[in-house]
Order: C-alpha cells, then sequence, then structure tokens
C-alpha cells in the first residue's frame, strides 16, 4: 500500500514539474525582451517605424522559385498593415496543375510603385496552394444504387471542379486546392536586442534595420476547405484574409506551425493534422491556455484511472455485485466504437485511445467470465469457471434487469438500422452496419449501464465498485465535455460524451443513498470484518 501511494505521488510531482516547465518555457515564446536603449547599435529598429508607403502583390507559378513565370493574381496598392481584410478572388489554373500537378502563391509587400523583384526592399512569402491526399469514397444507397441524376446533383453541389466518379473511386493521392490564404504582419514597432534575438524570428528578418515580418498562416489550411482538382477546373476560387499580428502572437503561432510539420514529418496524415490545427484555429489564445491545463489534468486523470483500473481488475476474486453483463457489453460497445472511428478514418489523437480501451475491456471479460484458454496444438479451448451462491444471486439480478432492457432497446436498435438503410447513404454495407451497431451504442449504450444500477438497488449497496477508477473517469467525463467542442470528431461521439455525465450523476446518487458498509463485501471479495478475523487467525 505504501508503494502504491508513493508511486501515486511521483507521478502527481511530476505532472506538477511537467506543468510548471510548460508554463515557463511559454512565457519565454510570448515574451520578447526589447532593447532598452534605441540609439544602441545592439539595436534593431523596424523599417515600419518611418510609415513608408506599401503595396501588396500576389502572384501565381509553378514553382517556388517563379521559374517559368509567374502571374498576378491580386495587388493592393494603398496597403495598410493595420486594416484587415477578406477578399474574394477566382484563380485560372494552368494545365500542369489541373493534371495533378502544383501551385504556388508569392506574397509581395513592397514600396508603392517600385516592381516587387527590383525592389531592394520588398520581403516576399511563399505558400502552396495545392496538397495531395487520397479522395473520399463516394456514398451510395445501399438499395436504390446511385443513378446518373444522382451523381449530377452530388457534381453540381461542388461547382470549383468536385470530386468526379473516376477519382473518387482512387486510391493514390491526388491535387487539391487550397481555398484559403491567411497571411499577416506584426503590427508592432519592436525594436529587437541583438543579443537577445529569438531564434524563431530571425528567419523571418530580411534586414538588420529590419523589414515588415511577413508570415503566411499554414495552421489555417483545414481539410475542410480542400476542392479536389481535376482536368475541367479551369477557375478555382481563393480567400484571401489580412490582419496584423502581435509579436507574441507571432512567435507562438511559429512554434505551433513547426510543431505541426514535425508531426507530418512522423508520419501524420494530413487529416490527423488537420485536427491538432483546429485547435490552434478555432479558438482564442485564452481559451488556448484554458485548454492545455484541461488537456494535462485529461493526461493525469487517464492514467491514474487505467492504474486503478487495472489494479482492481486484476485483484478481482468475486463478481459478486458486479453486473457481468454490463462488462460484456462494455466490451462490445468499445469494440464497435473502435471500428466505427476507424471506418471514419477520424484523427489517431482520438482512434489510439480507444483501441487501448478495446484491448482492456476484452481483458475484464476474460477476468469477469473467469474464462481459461487451454491450446490443443493451434487449437484453443475456452474454460469457464464456476459461479458460488452470492454471485449466482448477482447474476439472477443482472438477468432479470436484461429481461426487460431487451423489449426496449432491440426493436429501437432494429428500427435504427432500418431506417438508415432506406433513407442514408454509406459507403459499403459493412460501413452501414457499424454505423448501425455504433449508433445503436451511442444513442442506447446508456441503457445497458441500467442492470448494474439494478444490481446496486437490489443489493442496496456500491461498495463493489471500483470508485477509485470510477472517480478519475468521472472528471475526465467532464472534460470531454470540453473536447467534444474543440476537437473535430462524429456527432454521435460528441453527444456520447454527454450521455455519460447522466450515468455518473446516478450512481454518485446511489453513492450517497448507499453508505459504505462494513459488513459488505468490498471489491476484493472480503468485508472490513472479516479482514481483522482473518489476521488474528494467522496469529
Amino acid at each position: 500500500m505504501f508503494l502504491k501511494s508513493s508511486f501515486t505521488t511521483l507521478i502527481v510531482g511530476v505532472f506538477v514539474v511537467y506543468v510548471l516547465h510548460t508554463c515557463w518555457v511559454m512565457y519565454g515564446i510570448v515574451y520578447t525582451k526589447p532593447c532598452d536603449n534605441p540609439k544602441s547599435t545592439n539595436c534593431i529598429t523596424p523599417f515600419l517605424a518611418s510609415n513608408p508607403k506599401l503595396q501588396l502583390s500576389i502572384y501565381t507559378s509553378l514553382r517556388p522559385n517563379a521559374e517559368g513565370g509567374h502571374t498576378l493574381i491580386h495587388k493592393e496598392e494603398d496597403f495598410d498593415i493595420d486594416k484587415k481584410f477578406e477578399r474574394m478572388i477566382n484563380v485560372s489554373l494552368p494545365k500542369k496543375t489541373r493534371n495533378n500537378g502544383t501551385l504556388y502563391a508569392l506574397i509581395f509587400v513592397h514600396q508603392v510603385g517600385v516592381n516587387p523583384w527590383q525592389d531592394h526592399r520588398q520581403v516576399h512569402l511563399v505558400a502552396q496552394l495545392t496538397t495531395y491526399m487520397v479522395p473520399k469514397p463516394p456514398e451510395i444507397s445501399l438499395i436504390a444504387g446511385e443513378d446518373q441524376t444522382q451523381q449530377k446533383k452530388r457534381a453540381s453541389a461542388n461547382p470549383g471542379g468536385g470530386t468526379t466518379g473516376t477519382s473518387a473511386s482512387s486510391d493514390h493521392p491526388v491535387a487539391h486546392w487550397r481555398s484559403r490564404l491567411t497571411f499577416n504582419i506584426v503590427g508592432d514597432h519592436f525594436i529587437f536586442d541583438r543579443e537577445y534575438l529569438p531564434s524563431d524570428v530571425h528567419r523571418y528578418l530580411r534586414k538588420m534595420v529590419y523589414l515588415p515580418l511577413l508570415f503566411v498562416d499554414e495552421l489555417s489550411n483545414r481539410v475542410k476547405d480542400l476542392m479536389e482538382i481535376n482536368s475541367t477546373s479551369a477557375e478555382l476560387p481563393l480567400t484571401l484574409t489580412y490582419d496584423s499580428i502581435s509579436l507574441g502572437r507571432l512567435r507562438f503561432w511559429i512554434h505551433m506551425q513547426d510543431a505541426v510539420y514535425s508531426l507530418q514529418q512522423f508520419g501524420f496524415t494530413e487529416k490527423d493534422a488537420d485536427e491538432i490545427k483546429g485547435i490552434f484555429v478555432d479558438t482564442n489564445l485564452y481559451f488556448l491556455a484554458l485548454t492545455f491545463f484541461v488537456a494535462a489534468f485529461h493526461l493525469l486523470f487517464d492514467f491514474l484511472a487505467f492504474k486503478n483500473d487495472i489494479s482492481f481488475w486484476k485483484q478481482k476474486k468475486s463478481m459478486v455485485g458486479m453486473s457481468s453483463k454490463a462488462v460484456l457489453w462494455r466490451c462490445f460497445s468499445t469494440i464497435v466504437i473502435f471500428l466505427y472511428l476507424f471506418d471514419e478514418q477520424t484523427s489517431l489523437l482520438v482512434l489510439i485511445p480507444a483501441g487501448i480501451g478495446s484491448i482492456i475491456e476484452v481483458w475484464k471479460v476474460k477476468k469477469a467470465f473467469k474464462i481459461q484458454v487451454c491450446w490443443k496444438g493451434a487449437k484453443p479451448t475456452f474454460l469457464f469457471g464456476k459461479l458460488d451462491e452470492s454471485e449466482k444471486r448477482t447474476e439472477e439480478y443482472d438477468t432479470l434487469a436484461m429481461k426487460y432492457l431487451s423489449y426496449l432497446l432491440y426493436p429501437l436498435c432494429i428500427g435504427g438500422a432500418v431506417y438508415a438503410l432506406v433513407f442514408l447513404r454509406y459507403k459499403s454495407w459493412y460501413s452501414w452496419v457499424i454505423n448501425s451497431l455504433v449508433n445503436g451504442v451511442y444513442a442506447f449504450g446508456f441503457l445497458f449501464m441500467l442492470p448494474q444500477l439494478f444490481v446496486n438497488y437490489k443489493l442496496k449497496s456500491v461498495a463493489h465498485l471500483p470508485w477509485k477508477a470510477f472517480m478519475y473517469k468521472a472528471f475526465n467525463t467532464f472534460i470531454d465535455d470540453v473536447f467534444a467542442f474543440i476537437i473535430t470528431m462524429p456527432t454521435s461521439h460528441r453527444l456520447a460524451c454527454f450521455r455519460d455525465d447522466v450515468v455518473f450523476l446516478i450512481y454518485l446518487y446511489q453513492r450517497w443513498l448507499y453508505p459504505v458498509d462494513k459488513t459488505r463485501v468490498n471489491e476484493y471479495g472480503v468485508s472490513y470484518d472479516e479482514e481483522p478475523k482473518r489476521k488474528s487467525h494467522k496469529d
């Protein structure tokens, strides 16, 4: 017991050190030491301090260095860096781009009336307007099929050259158009000190009397804004968004953008990186800071719940007071949810924890039903343990609860599956089966917690439940409510987070209603009154 307590204290201590270290690192990112004496030779002054007249020019080119020609697509002759704007333009695509090629945007900020290619005080950045992704498979009606009229309707819904039947069925990456281009310029007339010049900003400095700090916001490029390019896409829309930015915010975006790029280098797909982008782009910095602390506590509670849950089931000797059917259902539901998230190509941030949870639930089923696997050559044999009298009584309550529950649950699930088959579209029959099962799990899955509530009611006790692990999971349930609005996930998965809140409140009510009785058996199949007797008997 002392070792367990010491280990938990160590983990909490490491967590506190991690949070404090992260806060210190974040402070170092957003704070930059200014030059104390502006007249010193160690100071780097901004070119914008002289209020020059600037012009914005944006070109497109097949190559990032503009070799082979470039085309002007937009210009702002009287460019005010403090004035926010958004422009919608149409961009003509070269033939090479339409044939699964690339296209780049070259953004110049230069002096008015001077050719940007000849202006020695110009600053420019290159942004890629195309990316490559595997097209999403088309969804069809499994009963009626898909006729030519429906295909035309889907094509007209994407006038920019959307998915065609040929490209959509391909497993090879095809060119997609980034319909948004967001860029910023630091509006602060900040004076840098050469001795404390941040390395992340140094790459954007063009002169020692530094030119405008131009930054292309790659985090704003989301998967939902992508449009598939095909051979008929002669022209596509592009939304230009500009706003000034503070130096601290610029440095923060640089670090986040580099972090996302590093994840992609480690094998994260565009879709996986998009989930992380959504956390930064769709929320303000204050809410983002709150999200960090929430995520840190979520990680801590996840670990503690995992440790206590494994410890509880590892020492579990009896299923008295525990609903075995609820354990079996939880195992089934977590596997179905994992298969559904995998079929929907959900982010790894959600998929990996769901997969680990499925493996743990399978192990719990093995413990709950006392299953032993014996191998005779390559053929496994499953042996089930016997129940004692107390376990049989619990099993009777469990079976009775499931009997009443089946009258409500099965018609609802079957009716929902038939409705989905007739009126909704799916990629395949497998997709329909998985979606029907997971909708049953999400919509009515909380009903399968009722047998455990019924067993608690009949036994008038909750002492048999793993309360430590349960409380950690309960805290994470409320944290999941926050993440439900931040991380992109299927709507049904998001609603399930709020469903768990109701179950948690019912368990809390039973905890209050049935206080701990030391004459009842605990989670290890032993009552508190029996423990002193056993110790004295051993003595």
